[in-house]
């Protein structure tokens, strides 16, 4: 089984913040792959489903960002899921808008909802789905902009974005993550970002 976590904070006041666009991956891949309903569980909500055969569990935590790890983590040690198995999906600043990446294990980068996963029981071995949002140009300024929703501006790329992220899931459900990135950037390919928001980039 996979365990994908979609991170961000609950309630209509955060649905369109930046710091959200993990919940609104997961909600594109459940709604795609015929998910069944969501319920309440693991401090959480849960969609369960298959992509490509293979079974998957969506999670959406309840716990707001900081304490994503709670909820993560007692659903994977619930059903026994190897750190390989989840895939977290969030966002990242430290990528332009609309680019894409995956990875595998790490720090966490300045990210709380990452950090508390990895103080969790699954530990750091787990793999990321990296969504970018650009970022503000200081890092004073970070917590106002991930806690502030996109602007209209962004609809575009990020409709596109969290639509390719649930197309391409089969090569993630196949643990194929390099593929995925591939086809994800493939199906929406970032244009070019504003040089205010392309900090240096990892791959």
């Amino acid at each position: 089984m996979l365990l994908l976590a979609g991170l961000g904070n609950p309630g209509p006041k955060y649905a369109g913040n930046r710091h959200n666009i993990g919940f609104m991956a997961i909600d594109a891949i459940t709604r795609r792959h015929g998910f069944g309903p969501w319920r309440k569980k693991f401090q959480g909500e849960i969609a369960e489903g298959a992509i490509d055969g293979v079974r998957c569990l969506a999670l959406k935590p309840q716990t707001f960002m900081n304490e994503s790890g709670r909820s993560v983590g007692e659903a994977a040690r619930f059903h026994k899921i190897a750190p390989l198995g989840v895939v977290a999906f969030y966002d990242e600043i430290d990528l332009a808008p609309g680019r894409f990446r995956m990875k595998t294990g790490g720090g966490a980068a300045g990210h709380n909802g990452i950090r508390s996963i990895i103080a969790s029981p699954v530990g750091e071995g787990f793999r990321r789905a990296r969504l970018g949002v650009g970022h503000p140009g200081h890092k004073d300024q970070v917590h106002g902009y991930v806690l502030s929703d996109f602007a209209k501006a962004d609809a575009g790329w990020v409709d596109k974005l969290i639509e390719a992220v649930a197309a391409a899931a089969p090569f993630l459900a196949r643990g194929e993550d390099d593929k995925y990135q591939a086809e994800v950037m493939r199906l929406a390919p970032a244009e070019k970002a504003n040089p205010r928001q392309t900090p240096p980039q990892d791959a």
